[in-house]
């Protein structure tokens, strides 16, 4: 702080020690002067018939002395007296106050503190002056308080510390101005980001550092440090990536895991930190007996053992166990049975190392749900909430199923934060449950380019909301165009139509394109509505309605065979018909996102004038982890199969597997083909099928880099031909012929996306099928 008192800089700390210096010579001048007066130091008791106040000039006399507790002619002692001047200091209005007798009239001489004419932060470029202000006490148009300001200034500094800016320094300072008012500034050095330098762990064996350092939030620092904003020291952060720790053990088995201890130290040059996690892990426990005990008469416990998916010998894990307390509980009220409770009771044996797990069934206290009461939700509307809740007003109530009710407003992804708590009602049998959210953003706009030496450069915008006018629907809007193509597509989904379990989406494209990889061009459309619901909690079911085009358009510049000069001349009638997709993934649920399998399984029934047809297609995929979790091993099988009862299959609705599907070929590298003279026409199958395996590996590197290794084997192939009568060339490869492709990848997760080089070598192929031998792609999560 600066005081401009004599045109000198004084810093906070001087300024402060000076008015407290100045205090005290106020109250030794008053005390000396009441000393001054023998008859009345003689009788240790002093009476004014008045009290003057001097000095004041916004703060009224009558409020000076509410403060000070003097009356007129009332009898005061010395020790009163230092007590009045203590009060009217401690009112932090005043940067002096002195207390004068004058013979029967006590003078009150104070020099008001200024008013705060502005509040400035200079010197701040990481952290902005709206987050910085919303955090200060010192106001325009307050009485300025240096104590205060010393406490802005300190709020200021720990802002920048939890940002990760240790060696920040927060001055006060002020600059006087006219009338009694003073400019607060605040001027900040903000330093160097101190960043963790290193994560290690101390007590770990069964889980290498690197595995672990990938469960934390917390991250070390490394060549993306620009762009991570998880390599700074945050209590709260280590707070949760203790307990992340805690789940990532107990969910593998082990029981007795325990963070001992977090130590964080500060190198010498106060740029860096040191991470030591001190972790016990104890030993891994299986399920050993499972039981189920009903203290009921309406609950039979072999039904309800039957319902468990807990088996003797897997695992432990405490999720897998709140899931079997789940299943009971749900059925216990598809039976009709109010206010089941299940009560788990475990029991160690630590000569095998197993845990028996007792389920009790029994008759929970008789509460009902009074109201549910809903706030913070400015954008949100209430029924996006409440439909989370498979409870209502006047049911049954259930702690767990209050527990998970939150864990869905959470994944809804439209807050910052959901607390769901019950408290007590307008009776002991009634709870009143309160969801409290904070909005977070739900929009995006993206703007991208692309380059491939196929397509030429491209543009690529994204328009993205998922809370569309807070009613929870999401919105996709996307428009690309390169050298050669162009493609529009909007995409609507209602979660939740007429209020129920049941998903409406909408998907709308048109995309135009230039002799890209196929020797002519197209032009389609489509309009796809449908329905989705549950099966179950990890399979689920869509129908929708199809309705869409494709032409096939001749290029001059280019020459065609007799099977896509065929196709061309076709008619191109709108094909009409529904579908159907069924889905299953076992992961739904579960802790780890990262192991299981999924499936779907979907077909088409379409056709127009000329065609009837049914597209079928189905993948399996399966994704685990091996060698303390080091290795992720995946394996992928798809097949599809197309169908015409009536009419012949063109080009474009024919399958391609090269590019995609089948790593190491180009597009249309790979399947039926026609060849005449210079022409060399990629015609697609009517059928194909696919497994690719690969593994995924550290390579050493520090794991903030993101960089990991990788190796494949793929094998596929793509077959048959409805019209090769129409060919006036050479038609090839139209019965199943495998190719077989190996590769080495490297996989970056980078923050515009996870990127994967492939390097692959092709070991079994087809004359005529056109192989690539490096491509780059965006990864996709399993």
């Amino acid at each position: 702080m600066t005081n401009f008192l004599g045109g000198r800089r004084v810093s906070a700390a001087e300024f402060n020690l000076k008015l407290r210096g100045l205090g005290v010579a106020m109250l030794l001048s008053a005390t000396t002067a009441l000393t001054a007066l023998p008859d009345m130091a003689e009788a240790q008791s002093y009476r004014f018939n008045s009290v003057t106040i001097e000095g004041n000039q916004r703060i009224e006399a009558g409020t000076i002395l509410t403060y000070a507790g003097i009356g007129r002619g009332q009898s005061l002692t010395a020790g009163e007296l230092n007590a009045a001047y203590q009060r009217i200091i401690a009112s932090g209005l005043f940067e002096s106050v002195e207390i004068i007798p004058r013979g029967g009239t006590l003078v009150i001489e104070v020099k008001e503190y200024p008013t705060v004419n502005r509040v400035r932060i200079e010197g701040n470029r990481r952290l902005k002056d709206e987050e910085l202000e919303a955090l200060l006490e010192s106001k325009p148009r307050l009485v300025f308080n240096p104590e205060v300001a010393e406490r802005d200034a300190e709020v200021i500094a720990e802002a920048y510390s939890q940002a990760g800016r240790l060696a920040s320094r927060v001055s006060p300072k002020i600059i006087r101005r006219s009338d009694n008012r003073v400019d607060l500034v605040f001027e900040v050095f903000e330093g160097d980001v101190t960043e963790i330098e290193r994560i290690s762990f101390v007590g770990n064996s069964v889980y290498p550092d690197r595995r672990l350092r990938r469960v934390l939030g917390t991250k070390q620092a490394g060549l993306l440090r620009r762009f991570v904003r998880r390599d700074t020291l945050v209590e709260d952060r280590i707070e949760f990536d203790k307990q992340v720790l805690s789940d990532f053990y107990m969910s593998r088995g082990y029981v007795d895991f325990r963070v001992m201890g977090v130590n964080a130290e500060l190198a010498r040059e106060r740029d860096a930190y040191f991470v030591t996690f001190n972790v016990h892990e104890g030993q891994q426990f299986t399920v050993g007996e499972v039981t189920v005990v009903s203290e009921l008469q309406e609950a039979d416990s072999d039904e309800f053992l039957a319902e468990l998916k807990l088996r003797t010998g897997q695992t432990y894990s405490p999720s897998a166990v709140e899931s079997a307390i789940s299943r009971l509980e749900g059925l216990g009220n598809r039976q009709g049975i109010d206010f089941l409770r299940v009560e788990p009771r475990i029991s160690r044996n630590d000569r095998d190392l197993s845990l028996d797990v007792e389920f009790v069934l029994t008759r929970g206290p008789r509460v009902f749900v009074e109201r549910i009461d809903i706030e913070g939700n400015t954008t949100t509307l209430d029924q996006v909430i409440r439909r989370q809740f498979k409870v209502a007003e006047g049911d049954p109530f259930n702690p767990r199923e209050i527990r998970e009710t939150a864990e869905r407003i959470r994944a809804l992804g439209f807050f910052g934060n959901a607390d769901v708590q019950a408290r007590e009602g307008s009776a002991p049998d009634r709870v009143i449950v309160d969801v409290d959210v904070t909005e977070q953003p739900t929009g995006s706009l993206s703007f991208g380019g692309t380059y491939s030496t196929n397509s030429g450069l491209g543009l690529v915008i994204g328009l993205k909301e998922r809370n569309f006018l807070g009613r929870g629907q999401q919105v996709d809007l996307n428009l690309s165009g390169t050298e050669g193509s162009k493609v529009y597509s909007l995409k609507f989904t209602e979660p939740a139509l007429l209020g129920r379990n049941l998903a409406f989406t909408l998907d709308m494209g048109y995309s135009e394109s230039n002799t890209d990889n196929a020797n002519y061009d197209t032009k389609s459309y489509r309009f796809r509505p449908g329905l989705g619901f549950a099966l179950s909690p990890k399979s689920n079911l869509s129908v929708f309605g199809i309705a869409e085009n494709t032409e096939m358009l001749a290029n001059a510049s280019v020459t065609n065979g007799g099977i896509v000069t065929s196709e061309i001349a076709q008619a191109t009638d709108v094909n009409l018909g529904v579908g159907y997709r069924l889905s299953y993934d076992s992961r739904v649920g579960e802790l780890e996102q990262d192991r299981g399998y999924r499936f779907s399984f979907g077909q088409e029934f379409a056709g127009s004038s000329s065609s009837q047809f049914i597209r079928t297609t189905a993948k399996a995929s399966a994704q685990t982890k091996v060698f303390s979790d080091e290795i992720t091993l995946r394996a992928t099988l798809e097949a599809g199969a197309l169908s015409y009862s009536k009419g012949n299959s063109r080009s474009v609705d024919r399958f391609n597997i090269g590019g995609g599907l089948i790593r190491g070929f180009q597009p249309d590298g790979v399947g039926p083909r026609e060849i005449d003279g210079t022409n060399n026409d990629a015609l697609g199958g009517d059928k194909y099928a696919v497994a690719r395996f690969e593994a995924e590996f550290p390579l050493g590197l520090p794991e903030e880099y993101g960089i990991t290794g990788g190796v494949f084997y793929d094998v596929g192939s793509v077959w048959g031909l409805s019209n090769a009568a129409a060919a006036t060339g050479t038609v090839y490869y139209t019965d199943f012929t495998p190719r077989q492709v190996v590769g080495v990848s490297l996989l970056w997760t980078t923050p515009i996306g996870p990127l994967r080089f492939n390097w692959s070598k092709t070991l079994q192929k087809e004359a005529f099928d056109e192989d690539q031998s490096f491509n780059l792609t965006i990864q996709t999560d399993f």
